[in-house]
């Protein structure tokens, strides 16, 4: 399935917009000026805010009385389907309770890179490596298919934004739509485009390493982070559960879990698994004070990297500060998140952009740039056709249990005002009792029920044998 999946997701070829072949024919007429600028088929080309992206160029040949045209350079990323990936995003999380896993998501794309090798993408990092089916099979992503699963009908919708993008802007999403800190999150990464630039498997963290502090530094500072860092974003296992069947670590289900939301089970590490606060350092804190075996009787989670935040005195300091601080927690996550979202990423704009630098003034698609059409007569018209399932609906609706923190839509809840009228109905259970009780003494839906005469005796012998005793008495 998995094999399936990751071969699914590769971009499939899209035919040139109107805009776009504008683009090209200016493209032509330009031919004899040297241009920086690359370009993709079937993207819009647009500039960004700082200007950085434009070249100016002289049309109309020589003279030099001819006007500047503006060539948009393309950047990897188009920030109008960003902003509309976003509001998807949102709805996506609010119907499947997926916040965890996307956060996870995010994480672990990014999270292989290693500052020791320069060259792109062999360092690793954000570069939407995470879709294919190599690194898709890394331990450590285990589970992580059915993020892909949710996540690919909005890139179906918006294929002018990069994987690598999506990916860090469903994590950050997810942050904030819990109550997190707002993540100052820029955009313009570009994906790799095969298999092979895949990095190596044993680059994310375990979590029950035989050293866990010293596990957790070989891998953060192999990153960049510092000590700090690596606290802040351990807060983020206020969200979500760990689940047995897929990492090995957890119950099946505790009284915090058991009822969902989203697909039941799992353990969580804080009682409130989907509100992103700084409960997940004040609990570690109050369980690492009881030893370990009562630990384990617990009903949230301590794997042996929480548990460091608290024996190590490096670690301990911070992780003390962001129990009794909330808004020092925010602060420092939000910074430390941002970064790791930017670790190896390559950006086209070099210096990349933010959603909140660019203004509703621009088309958000090529459609919009098209000049109206003149209206045609109006003619007897058919009834409309239904209008398609918009990709995030169909997202939620085959979304299953398999799905990790996000499942169908919960059932309706049960409104007794709902079933109460007059004419009371018997339930279908109830009907079919009955109807095998019917059927025992040979009766049938077809023909009235045979008379057992052996029965009939008995029940007259009974009902003697009763009334004899009244008279007795």
């Amino acid at each position: 399935m998995a094999e399936r999946l990751a071969a699914s997701l590769l971009p499939a070829a899209a035919s040139p917009s109107p805009s776009a072949r504008r683009a090209t024919v200016a493209a032509a007429a330009a031919a004899s000026f040297p241009s920086s600028c690359s370009a993709r088929a079937g993207l819009r080309l647009r500039s960004s805010r700082s200007g950085s992206a434009r070249r100016f160029f002289k049309a109309g040949g020589s003279g030099g009385g001819g006007a500047l045209r503006v060539v948009r350079c393309m950047a990897a990323s188009d920030a109008a389907q960003l902003k509309g990936a976003r509001e998807d995003i949102k709805e996506l999380l609010e119907t499947t309770y997926c916040h965890p896993i996307m956060v996870r998501l995010g994480w672990h794309d990014s999270g292989t890179y290693d500052k020791n090798i320069e060259e792109w993408p062999q360092r690793g990092g954000a570069d939407g490596s995470l879709r294919f089916e190599p690194e898709l099979k890394h331990g450590a992503n285990a589970g992580l298919i059915n993020a892909l699963k949710l996540i690919q009908p909005i890139k179906d919708k918006y294929p002018g934004i990069s994987y690598a993008d999506l990916f860090q802007l469903a994590s950050a999403t997810a942050i904030e739509e819990v109550g997190g800190p707002k993540i100052p999150m820029k955009y313009g990464r570009v994906d790799v485009t095969e298999p092979e630039q895949c990095p190596p498997e044993g680059r994310l963290p375990d979590a029950g390493p035989r050293d866990p502090a010293g596990h957790l530094r070989e891998v953060f500072y192999r990153m960049g982070l510092d000590d700090k860092e690596i606290v802040a974003l351990s807060g983020a296992h206020t969200l979500g559960r760990a689940r047995p069947d897929r990492s090995g670590w957890g119950k099946p289900e505790t009284k915090y879990t058991k009822d969902g939301p989203g697909e039941p089970g799992g353990q969580s590490w804080t009682v409130e698994w989907l509100k992103f606060d700084n409960s997940y350092f004040k609990d570690m804190k109050f369980l690492s004070q009881i030893p370990l075996e009562e630990q384990k009787e617990q009903d949230l989670l301590v794997l042996p990297t929480d548990a460091a935040l608290f024996e190590d005195p490096s670690f301990k300091v911070y992780a003390e500060k962001y129990a009794e601080d909330q808004e020092a927690f925010f602060k420092d996550y939000a910074e430390a998140h941002a970064k790791l979202s930017d670790l190896g990423a390559k950006f086209d704009p070099p210096e990349g952009f933010s959603l909140d630098d660019i203004t509703s003034d621009e088309p958000a698609d090529d459609k919009k740039e098209e000049a109206a059409p003149t209206p045609e007569p109006v003619v007897a018209a058919a009834p409309p056709a239904a209008p398609a399932p918009e990709p995030v609906a169909v997202a939620v609706a085959t979304a299953t249990a398999d799905d990790n923190n996000g499942a169908a839509p919960q059932p309706e809840p049960f409104s007794a005002a709902k079933y109460s009228y007059g004419k009371r109905e018997l339930s279908d259970s109830m009907k079919q009792k009955i109807r095998a009780e019917y059927e025992g003494f040979g009766g049938s839906p077809d023909k009235p029920m045979q008379s057992n005469y052996f029965l009939n005796i008995m029940i007259l012998i009974a009902g003697l044998a009763f009334l004899t005793s009244l008279v007795g008495n």
